[in-house]
């Protein structure tokens, strides 16, 4: 179970809806081992595309390397859909090699009239795709 602050919610929610019709990343960062989520880490979509992300591999490693020295962990990877659900696609399974991570999937699809909005969590552990509940909290 994700267990989430609705700032850090409302944070992701904007920062895909921003970026439609291209799909927005970025991760939560979180104290190690703590499975909390805490900094939300808006990162840029190197691939600037409507069905595909890709995070910017140096921003990447800066953004790796910060959370290293702040002794923190991606609790959350999280990227948008804009045309699909908020499901993960194969590229996401391949892509996805964070195995302590949360991955957080938004469909900003409602923006264009194509479907409902959609938050969901899945757990991705060496190919296999777990959806799990998202439990939202003002507070910790």
């Amino acid at each position: 179970m994700l267990t989430i602050t609705q700032a850090l919610v409302d944070q992701i929610v904007a920062h895909a809806r921003k970026d439609h019709p291209d799909e927005a990343c970025g991760v939560v960062a979180g104290p190690e081992g703590s499975d909390r989520p805490e900094r939300f880490i808006p990162m840029l979509n190197a691939a600037g595309s409507p069905t595909f992300y890709e995070f910017d591999s140096g921003e990447h490693k800066k953004v790796h390397d910060e959370m290293w020295d702040r002794d923190e962990e991606a609790v959350i990877v999280y990227h948008s859909h804009t045309m699909t659900e908020a499901y993960p696609s194969r590229t996401d399974i391949s892509y996805a090699h964070e195995p302590q991570a949360h991955y957080v999937l938004v469909s900003t699809r409602d923006t264009d009239g194509a479907g409902d909005f959609q938050f969901r969590s899945f757990r991705i552990i060496e190919g296999e795709v777990t959806e799990e509940e998202v439990t939202v909290v003002e507070t910790y």
